[in-house]
């Protein structure tokens, strides 16, 4: 079993140096690994028990959001863990040919939730859904280990087929609220979707992108990865692309104004002289006229 602690969460209890030593989750908290037990199955499709993980989902959550006090209000408070346990029962039972109840699963949780998951949905470990509201994951959505979106997020199909239709998150994602991640589409381990984007094409591993469409504001050797970004928005001296091409256009500008002025410098007499032909051919035009 994993164990997460947030260094900056004063209610989760802060390892020795040994456990330290271990490195660093995705998100910046303490991994302390269990080495007995390096391959871990799916147990949203293998024969793990649906709560056997429960006490690890719950120290995920409480390492990613400080307001957290204790295990036994993230158990009785948190809509998302509420709506990932309901979602691993119907996903049993929709594996199990009973399809219909399945979904009877799925509506209920969204009703009591406000998240609305489909049991074909593939969650990975320790995925987490911030605050919840409003949160809508597809069919053939797929979602690796230590994810985490905000309120809002949709992952969207754009086809229909039956076939995969939702996009594919990698390990350690983080979803601002409000994004919309829509088609079948690939986003990069470690990568950060700003809130309110819209994604409609693959993001790159440990990318940060934010806009209508989404583009990319830090590029993967500026973003660092093992820090945790809130709502997955990079805050403070972030680049803007459409300022920066903007800023690029005003300087082409410029320098074709000085090229401009240095050309009309150089050819003042000719210059003179053809608007002194011009003017005599008119005034010829006008005399015949």
């Amino acid at each position: 079993m994993r164990r997460y602690v947030l260094r900056g969460n004063p209610h989760v209890q802060h390892p020795g140096p040994a456990a330290a030593a271990a490195g660093y989750g995705a998100f910046g908290w303490v991994l302390a690994k269990d080495r007995s037990s390096s391959k871990r199955p799916d147990y949203t499709t293998a024969g793990d028990g649906v709560f056997k993980h429960l006490r690890e989902e719950i120290d995920g959550i409480m390492a990613r959001d400080p307001a957290a006090r204790s295990r036994l209000e993230v158990a009785l408070c948190y809509p998302g863990l509420h709506a990932i346990l309901l979602h691993r029962v119907a996903r049993r039972c929709r594996d199990g040919g009973w399809p219909l109840a399945a979904r009877l699963i799925s509506q209920a949780a969204r009703s009591l939730t406000g998240i609305e998951i489909h049991p074909g949905a593939t969650i990975g470990r320790r995925f987490f859904i911030d605050h919840g509201m409003g949160v809508v994951i597809g069919e053939t959505a797929e979602i690796g280990d230590d994810v985490m979106l905000y309120h809002g997020v949709t992952l969207g199909g754009t086809s229909l087929d039956h076939g995969k239709r939702h996009p594919t998150l990698g390990n350690g994602v983080i979803v601002g609220a409000g994004a919309k991640i829509l088609g079948a589409i690939a986003i990069g381990e470690g990568a950060r979707i700003g809130a309110n984007a819209v994604v409609v094409a693959d993001v790159a591993p440990g990318t940060a992108v934010v806009g209508i469409p989404a583009k990319p504001v830090m590029a993967r050797d500026h973003v660092d990865t093992q820090k945790f970004m809130a709502y997955g928005t990079p805050c403070g001296d972030m680049p803007d692309p459409v300022a920066r091409a903007l800023s690029g256009l005003l300087d082409q500008m410029t320098a074709l104004q000085v090229r401009i002025a240095e050309l009309e410098a150089g050819r003042l007499p000719v210059t003179d002289e053809v608007t002194a032909r011009n003017g005599g051919l008119r005034e010829a035009q006008g005399g015949t006229r």
